[in-house]
């Protein structure tokens, strides 16, 4: 008789899947492309490798309200929950376009729990932004 091939995946041959691990990153970068239309908001590690990214659009919002500031809001929570599991201690902000969500985005930022990591960063990103 022949025996039947196990898969892949089965706890039997003591495979495991081939998802990689968690890796923990200790700095990032933060990327919000915000145009007056929509809003991308993109984590990734200093390499540039995208760790987790979320726009308005994803998020729910349709039409015109994807360039609110609310709806901004909404994504940058939901690109940074990703993050705050991977134990990121330092986040450099970078901004981009010139859409509404841009104030929205930083203040989503500075609530998220990495508050006082980033808000170093921040400071420098505003002040160079006014100049």
């Amino acid at each position: 008789m022949v025996k039947p091939i196990p898969k892949v995946g089965s706890r039997r041959n003591g495979r495991s899947s081939a998802r990689k691990s968690a890796r923990r990153i200790p700095k990032g970068v933060i990327h919000v492309q915000a145009s007056f239309n929509n809003t991308i908001i993109t984590v990734t590690d200093v390499r540039g490798r995208v760790i987790s990214w979320s726009s308005a659009g994803t998020c729910g919002f349709k039409g015109t309200r994807r360039g609110t500031p609310f709806a901004v809001q909404t994504a940058a929570e939901n690109a940074i929950r990703a993050v705050v599991d991977r134990c990121m201690q330092r986040a450099k902000v970078m901004i981009k376009g010139p859409g509404l969500g841009r104030d929205a985005a930083l203040r989503a930022i500075r609530r998220s729990g990495q508050a006082d990591t980033i808000g170093i960063v921040m400071q420098r990103a505003l002040l160079g932004e006014l100049e």
